[in-house]
């Protein structure tokens, strides 16, 4: 698709209707409120801003730049034509194809880092005169994207936050295991194959267990990454287990067990009767679990997660499976240790993974009533998917992208919007802006200078079609570990 399309179709006459002279527009993208977020996500994870620059850059060179004036602007007269009933004139597109670039400069605040609401995380300008429209002409395609990977590793840092908090609790000689604790089960129920790779680079900012493959090679090639990027387990699906009968499901785990002899190995366990497995089946295969050289990990799949995983009981020894949850009936067959702060870590042999329906209120549910029957929260890992992930939008966090400044005919003009009818969210910054960091927070400051708006937090990324100030994901990664 040409990438003069990627917009809003009212944007195709907005170069008509700035002010005459004018010669600048620049706008800022900042998360407005938090009101629609899950608790705890009081600031926004800055991550993405490279990924999605690099991806307009490589969109236009290739389906705009790269390809013949003629082809792509006739194609753009066309349609716009037919689109708004007229003789469409192109020739502010001709004059960007000329240009060969994007004459836009992009300055953001450095990816990892925890941003405040109503702070600026990025700001857009453009670098010729001629094309002052390109600045919010991008705006669409800009907050079409940038708003996704940002959310989910905000979430996902909400997420490792409650991790952390519990094992250190609970197991704190475990820290490295909330790494894997929270592992994207996501990609089936995103919005599209963009939309998983986009949130599950998100969550792999923050964690290093995804099940969403194709972020792997994304991040190699946007974050220069290296060498191991993400992990995963074998594991089974229903179809699995299916195949293998209900009457044989006990000889479904020993071949699985014999397929693989070592490592972790996750089953899904309640394609019929979770109960079952736990209280008949597992006792007869403990030797087998026990002497294999690997992890055998029960994967129930229904039910409310906290009472699956914990039990309906408040106390150990409850009468019934329902009662006890997964971890004490594993601990019923296997046992474990009592680690020094005295709580209950399962045998080693042994563990439980729920992926379905999983929030960060039910996460904060299963590792509150897992200490409170005396277990380590590192007995179990929690698979955070679509019910986590897609249940979001760019309202989440109130992202926009707005101008805040303008230069007609060599005068700067501060703008700004504050709707009457509006509860205040929508109220912009004013004029050009910086962001100083005091006392390790992000502060905005709107109406400055010039010289002014050059200083500060915000650096620039990417200039007339140049990257500057690259980052890696490692880079990323130690950023928001030293938030945690």
């Amino acid at each position: 698709m040409n990438g003069l399309l990627l917009t809003d179709g009212y944007k195709t006459g907005h170069h008509q209707q700035y002010p005459k002279e004018t010669e600048e527009v620049y706008s800022n993208w900042t998360p407005r409120s938090n009101k629609y977020a899950p608790k705890g996500c009081d600031k926004v994870l800055s991550f993405g801003q490279q990924y999605v620059f690099k991806w307009l850059h490589d969109y236009f060179e290739d389906n705009f730049f790269s390809k013949p004036k003629a082809q792509v602007c006739n194609e753009l007269k066309e349609e716009l034509s037919l689109y708004l009933g007229t003789d469409y004139d192109v020739t502010h597109y001709e004059e960007l194809h000329d240009l060969q670039y994007l004459p836009i400069k992009v300055k953001s605040l450095p990816e990892g880092v925890e941003v405040p609401i109503r702070v600026p995380m990025v700001t857009v300008v453009n670098t010729d005169k001629k094309f002052y429209w390109i600045t919010n002409f991008l705006e669409t395609i800009l907050s079409t994207m940038l708003w996704q990977p940002m959310t989910s590793a905000s979430i996902a840092l909400r997420y490792k936050r409650i991790f952390k908090n519990w094992i250190l609790k609970t197991d704190k000689n475990n820290l490295a295991f909330i790494d894997f604790q929270g592992h994207d089960f996501s990609m089936r129920g995103m919005g599209g194959l963009q939309s998983a790779i986009s949130s599950g680079m998100g969550h792999a900012s923050v964690f290093l267990g995804s099940d969403t493959l194709p972020i792997i090679s994304s991040l190699r090639n946007y974050y220069k990454a290296e060498g191991f990027v993400v992990g995963s387990v074998n594991a089974t699906e229903h179809s699995v287990m299916c195949a293998g009968t209900k009457d044989d499901e006990i000889g479904t785990f020993k071949t699985l067990m014999n397929t693989y002899p070592t490592g972790i190995l996750s089953v899904v366990s309640d394609t019929w009767d979770l109960w079952k497995v736990l209280t008949d089946y597992l006792p007869i295969l403990k030797d087998d679990v026990l002497a294999r050289d690997g992890k055998l990990v029960i994967r129930p799949d229904s039910g409310d997660p906290v009472d699956i995983i914990c039990g309906e009981a408040s106390e150990l020894g409850g009468k019934l499976p329902k009662d006890k949850g997964v971890v004490e009936l594993l601990w019923d067959i296997f046992g474990g240790t009592v680690n020094d702060q005295g709580f209950k870590v399962l045998d080693s042999h042994i563990g439980a993974i729920y992926g379905d329906s999983i929030t960060t209120e039910r996460a904060e549910n299963i590792c509150q009533r897992l200490s409170n029957k005396g277990f380590a929260t590192s007995n179990v890992v929690l698979g955070i998917g679509s019910f986590t992930y897609q249940f979001n939008t760019r309202d989440t966090f109130g992202f926009a992208m707005k101008a805040t400044s303008v230069v007609v005919n060599g005068k700067r003009r501060e703008i700004f919007k504050d709707p009457i009818t509006d509860d205040g969210v929508k109220k912009s910054a004013k004029g050009l802006i910086k962001v100083d960091l005091v006392d390790g927070e992000f502060v905005l400051v709107d109406q400055v200078t010039p010289e002014e708006e050059n200083k500060g937090e915000l650096q620039v990324i990417y200039e007339n079609g140049q990257f500057l100030n690259p980052i890696t994901l490692q880079e990323i990664r130690d950023r928001v570990n030293k938030t945690l």
